[in-house]
């Protein structure tokens, strides 16, 4: 039996044209080829961070969250695999990158599958994506496919590219054809231990009647 999955790429690229999007947009293909050749389809959604800089940073200054960031939060929420991506600056991935998925709802990618990917102008940043990028999701409770990607100048002519291209995307279909995600929230979300208020109030097993609840909340322990 087909089934439609949503990819959502999320790219953290603020040039035109940004070589990370240009890596997201290939393996972003990629599912999609392959996907159809196991009989399923795909539907990809883009998220471009640098529409989102402003609404990114009000998020982190004022917990605000406007309608475009809102958008943006629900089609994660909706996803069944996630391509993230971003350019590596002074030996890190990009402060608009890591902000976004800092005003993230803790809650919102547990279980999710998720590609990384990196970009950059010097193979000396090609750790930054296991080092850095994979203990942020890792934090989220998301799940990051084995393989990453890493694309530096002298990358984009290489084979060598296009096969881990392949061989990452290939993980991400098979998780996203797993339902592993979804099965999790279904079968087993009240075992994961969650803040009052995330999961969109979804959560479970928080005793607002205990000493420190009422504490939190201004009233009196006693």
């Amino acid at each position: 039996m087909s089934e439609t999955f949503t990819l959502v790429v999320v790219s953290a690229g603020t040039s035109d044209p940004s070589s990370t999007r240009l890596l997201a947009d290939r393996a972003a293909q990629r599912v999609a080829a392959l996907a159809q050749q196991r009989g399923n389809a795909v539907r990809t959604r883009v998220i471009d961070l640098r529409e989102l800089a402003t609404d990114i940073t009000t998020a982190l200054t004022s917990q605000l969250v406007t309608p475009k960031l809102q958008q943006a939060v629900a089609a994660l929420g909706e996803a069944d695999g996630i391509i993230a991506a971003a350019p590596v600056y002074k030996a890190g991935a990009s402060g608009l990158f890591t902000s976004f998925f800092q005003v993230l709802d803790n809650d919102l990618l547990i279980g999710k599958p998720v590609l990384l990917a990196a970009t950059a102008g010097t193979a000396r940043h090609a750790l930054v994506v296991d080092e850095q990028m994979r203990s942020l999701f890792a934090y989220l409770r998301a799940l990051p496919v084995p393989t990453a990607l890493f694309a530096g100048p002298e990358d984009w002519a290489d084979d060598a590219l296009n096969q881990r291209v392949g061989r990452a995307t290939f993980e991400l279909v098979l998780l996203m054809e797993s339902g592993f995600a979804r099965r999790l929230r279904d079968e087993s979300w009240q075992s994961y231990q969650h803040e009052l208020g995330s999961a969109g109030g979804t959560e479970f097993d928080i005793d607002t009647s205990s000493d420190l609840m009422r504490l939190a909340t201004g009233g009196s322990a006693v």
